[in-house]
């Protein structure tokens, strides 16, 4: 779903907030509104939505990197993955985050939502390369494809994804980054879903039994 750049920039401050205590400081807009009382174990009662940075076109995917203390995000339409610090501010992380063509393919061709794996690696939804891809952040390494279709078909966009505990990875297929949605005609799925990335599918070539939809 599409927010205001500025609104999504708080968003990614709460998230920040909650994780990390910071000195500097940044603008705040909203409120918290707590309407269940148990969210005080996981919010500060004095916490604020902070503004790290705007401007963007439009951001998804925001996720903290603990062990780093940095903040990863997408700018969809810009290609892009942006890296917050607070010593630094925003720079660019990765770009191109999601789409590797040399021509223009859409108006939403980056990555969108982004996770860290329990290997410490950044899996992304990639709208233009229509794939899930794993990334080591440290260590070296580059970018490898975990899935990119089902039973011989093109997924149409990846768009969210979570990692569960025990390696397995799910995320949704909607068309939001075919060029012409719904009705594109590149589409090869007969719709669009949530699927499920198995810990045994992972090194299984594209058509591997162990990618199963849900």
């Amino acid at each position: 779903m599409k927010s205001k750049p500025l609104l999504l920039a708080g968003c990614l401050a709460f998230v920040l907030n909650s994780a990390s205590a910071q000195t500097t400081p940044f603008p705040s807009i909203g409120q918290i509104v707590k309407a269940d009382p148990r969210l005080d174990k996981l919010v500060p009662s004095d916490a604020k939505i902070e503004v790290l940075a705007s401007g963007f076109d439009w951001t998804e995917g925001p996720i903290w990197v603990k062990n780093e203390a940095f903040l990863l995000f997408s700018d969809v339409p810009k290609n892009t993955v942006f890296k917050w610090t607070d010593k630094e501010g925003v720079t660019p992380f990765l770009k191109p985050s999601g789409y590797t063509g040399l021509g223009p393919y859409s108006d939403e061709p980056g990555s969108n939502g982004l996770t860290i794996d329990r290997q410490g690696r950044l899996i992304s939804c990639e709208h233009g390369d229509r794939r899930v891809t794993a990334m080591p952040l440290t260590g070296g390494g580059g970018k490898r494809t975990l899935a990119d279709n089902y039973n011989g078909k093109r997924f149409n966009s990846p768009n969210d994804v979570v990692a569960h505990s025990n390696g397995s990875y799910y995320f949704t297929d909607p068309p939001y980054g075919m060029p012409k949605k719904e009705k594109d005609p590149g589409r090869e799925t007969d719709g669009w879903g949530v699927y499920r990335i198995a810990p045994n599918g992972q090194g299984c070539p594209v058509r591997c039994r162990s990618w199963l939809a849900i």
